[in-house]
């Protein structure tokens, strides 16, 4: 960690004293290959909403299972009503019939994420109803354990940016890009610290 740490202290001090604010900065862990559509259900059900609600509703889908690794056979084979039952949405529901169907039918390379880059992982996994590129990218983060990803799209980035680098209004795009940059190879571990920073 200090190879990374010392990366910030040295090309974005602000960033870096913000590190020393939160004093955490976790290891990242990739997943296996056999639990990535267990965590990709897990990111679809938790979508839009408080940590909260989202887990209440994943441990109910759990609980439909006798096994605690939910397969993609396992969801075939029980109703649509059933998987409405835990608490999810029906478009939730069909999002994720539709990724055990695409998975079954070998219609994503989910076995070859290992060695695809970033953005093949992402248009892949976006080509399931309900998996949009912020949810691929906290999969590229926190499944597969990619070091250098950052979520234009993820809101409490964006808010934790604003308030770090003291915009007075919504940064662009542009202005992002110029700060995230010298983050690089270690966007994740940034984003860890930014999202951290919300915190306090």
């Amino acid at each position: 960690m200090n190879k990374i740490l010392n990366h910030f202290k040295k090309n974005d001090p602000i960033l870096y004293s913000y590190f020393c604010k939160v004093k955490i900065l976790e290891p990242i862990k990739k997943d296996k290959p056999h639990n990535y559509f267990f965590r990709l259900s897990k990111e679809i059900i938790c979508q839009q909403l408080s940590d909260k609600s989202g887990d209440a509703i994943f441990f109910r889908f759990k609980k439909l299972f006798s096994n605690s690794l939910v397969s993609p056979l396992d969801i075939l084979s029980i109703s649509h009503e059933l998987l409405r039952s835990v608490g999810m949405s029906n478009a939730k529901a069909r999002y994720i019939r539709n990724l055990a169907e695409k998975i079954m039918h070998d219609d994503l390379q989910i076995h070859h994420y290992d060695r695809m880059a970033d953005e093949e992982v992402i248009k892949d996994l976006t080509k399931v109803k309900g998996i949009g590129p912020w949810t691929a990218e906290m999969f590229l983060m926190f499944v597969l354990g990619r070091e250098d990803v950052f979520s234009f799209g993820d809101l409490g980035l964006k808010k934790g940016i604003i308030r770090i680098y003291k915009f007075k209004k919504e940064p662009t795009e542009k202005q992002i890009e110029k700060i995230i940059t010298r983050w690089t190879p270690y966007k994740t571990y940034a984003s860890r610290i930014i999202w951290a920073s919300l915190e306090l």
